[in-house]
């Protein structure tokens, strides 16, 4: 639905007030502003779509606006924000007004993304000719836009903190939270790490126009609107003015569905939400997780465990846009690796607030979710993958080369009946489904059955059916899926990848290969035939061997030409390349400082 109202009106007082055009001009100014136009966007309104044509562009005077970006599976996601004095539609002033398909005619660039507003804001917006005339008089503002568009283009990779979040409102689910209570811990630790916070209640912002929290959020890193859950007018105006909404629930409490009354706040419209799940001392649960998702419509689920403590400070990075996510790639034997890096990031005092991974990087980011130390992690993995191998229930295959018995069992024993919505962090996992070609993020559900989907070698491990879905490696369409940590979090992201080298294949086995039953005459069932050398090696290369180096802040990247893809007893050497690995590509970044002084670790 398109919201705007443009107004013909002398709005030059209206552009000094945009600190990125204080040096131009008076002149320039007024001459440029009857080039402009005044626009009002109510809360939730359109300010323009992706494809639509770039033929102007625009500031934010007052309010908030987001982006928003198609994902592949047709999904809208979240880039980051725009604030008041900010610039909207920019590539416009490079792409457009140019003759891109050779016909003589200047073009209007189409936009990359659709723009919306998350508050009610006041935009004003330039013709092309009016921002010529302003460059005109002010040529520095060419170099100033520049960098925004070059900061812009990699916001997918790169800590935007102007980007992030900053107005949270926190609405109860229950009278016996405290929300003044656990906003005055959420301020503490955020004073912590540095940052200024704010709490407004009912009765300091229910009559206060929008510039009053424009103010706010121009004299603060974080604003906290705190409100219970109710038809009241101070409870709409929150949610209204909020950036992103933290439900506040009980575990061993059952949510009633739909959670909140409706209202017209863009945050719950656009999933912006977070269930923050509370638990009493005696941690009984009163439901699954993914039933106070589903009631409150989030995207996200974390837990708070006592008041202050570890999980208010990991809140509070959060809140931030300091928090850390730990990226790790599949690799099979190789991913021993990342217990390495874990260690070494711990060692370095480094904290870990989300986690994921593909494949076999998964299962290693499981055991951290878990909430397992360095020696419960090496234990469980040395019992579970080394002592015996995991792939050796050979069978003639049909739709594996293995029955994949030994590895239900273990994943079994080892992460139980857990759900990925409990686990000590956030955590998720990828597979790959082979009905529709598309990336399944497993954020949901039994932890074990989504590593069980994320490790599925296609050839070598059977397939996972799930409904009429067919699930096999995260490995085969991203195998470090960086890009989906970046959307989990606004933080620091680091990454370890461990399929840059080439598989150490053995060419003679390929020349006049011998038959089936030719092989386990010679080598028996105790030693995989060479197909799973290809097949392993095939589901884990990419096509694009740079993905993941730009889009995150550390990227670890282990020496490993000893150990194979099937080498599972190889593990001491292999945890301790990536051991290595990690301090040194830890020290080269200054990350340890940058994140201890950011996070306050």
């Amino acid at each position: 639905m398109r919201m705007l109202r443009p107004m013909k009106l002398d709005i030059t007082p209206s552009l000094k007030a945009i600190a990125f055009l204080k040096d131009v001009p008076a002149r320039a100014m007024k001459a440029a502003g009857r080039e402009a136009s005044w626009f009002c966007v109510p809360a939730g309104g359109t300010l323009f779509l992706k494809n639509e044509p770039a033929d102007r562009i625009y500031f934010v005077l007052s309010g908030a606006l987001g982006a928003f970006r198609e994902s592949p599976n047709g999904q809208s996601e979240f880039i980051g924000h725009i604030r008041p004095g900010e610039p909207v539609g920019e590539m416009a002033l490079f792409l457009g007004g140019i003759d891109l398909d050779g016909d003589g005619t200047p073009n209007d660039a189409p936009h990359t993304s659709s723009v919306y507003a998350l508050r009610d804001s006041e935009i004003v917006g330039f013709s092309r000719e009016g921002w010529r005339q302003l460059v005109k008089s002010e040529p520095v503002l060419l170099e100033h836009m520049i960098r925004i568009i070059l900061r812009r283009v990699g916001r997918e990779g790169q800590r935007n903190l102007s980007a992030a979040p900053k107005v949270f409102t926190l609405v109860a689910t229950s009278p016996t939270i405290d929300l003044g209570l656990r906003a005055k811990a959420l301020k503490a630790s955020l004073e912590k790490l540095g940052k200024t916070a704010i709490i407004v209640g009912e009765t300091t912002g229910e009559d206060k126009p929008a510039a009053f929290f424009d103010e706010l959020d121009q004299r603060h890193d974080v604003v906290i609107l705190i409100s219970t859950i109710g038809d009241s007018r101070w409870y709409r105006l929150a949610v209204r003015q909020a950036d992103r909404i933290w439900v506040l629930g009980r575990a061993d409490a059952k949510p009633s569905n739909p959670l909140m009354p409706e209202d017209d706040s863009p945050a719950r419209e656009l999933k912006l939400v977070d269930v923050i799940l509370l638990h009493p001392g005696d941690n009984r649960r009163a439901c699954k997780p993914v039933e106070w998702l589903e009631a409150a419509g989030a995207s996200r689920l974390l837990h708070w465990q006592g008041v202050e403590g570890p999980n208010c400070d990991r809140l509070a990075r959060v809140m931030a846009g300091v928090s850390v996510g730990l990226i790790l790639s599949g690799g099979g034997a190789r991913a021993y690796s990342h217990i390495g890096v874990v260690r070494a990031m711990r060692d370095r005092g480094i904290p870990i607030d989300f986690v994921g991974g593909a494949s076999m990087g998964a299962v290693v980011a499981g055991c951290v979710a878990m909430g397992w130390n360095d020696a419960e992690i090496d234990m469980r993995i040395r019992k579970a993958f080394v002592d015996s191998d995991p792939l050796g229930d050979y069978t003639l295959p049909v739709v594996g080369m293995v029955k994949g018995a030994r590895v239900n069992a273990r994943l079994k024993e080892h992460f139980g009946e857990s759900e990925i919505g409990d686990l000590a962090l956030p955590f998720f996992a990828t597979s790959t489904n082979l009905m529709t070609g598309t990336q399944r993020i497993h954020r949901t559900g039994k932890l074990r059955e989504a590593l069980r989907a994320t490790i599925s070698l296609p050839g070598i491990l059977p397939p996972v059916v799930d409904g009429n879905d067919l699930l096999v490696d995260g490995a085969v369409l991203n195998n470090f899926p960086v890009d989906v940590m970046r959307d989990m979090h606004r933080g620091f992201v680091i990454g370890s990848d461990v399929t840059r080298q080439p598989e150490g294949l053995k060419i003679d086995e390929f020349v006049q290969p011998a038959g089936f039953f030719r092989w386990v005459a010679r080598h028996g069932f105790s030693s995989a035939p060479p197909i799973a050398g290809v097949l392993m090696r095939a589901a884990t290369i990419r096509a694009n061997t740079q993905f993941g180096r730009d889009i995150t802040d550390v990227l670890i990247l282990p020496e490993l030409a000893e150990t194979e893809l099937r080498d599972w007893e190889n593990y001491d050497v292999t945890v301790e390349a990536g051991y290595q690995a990690a301090l040194l590509a830890l020290d080269e970044a200054g990350i340890a400082a940058a994140v201890q002084s950011a996070t306050g670790a």
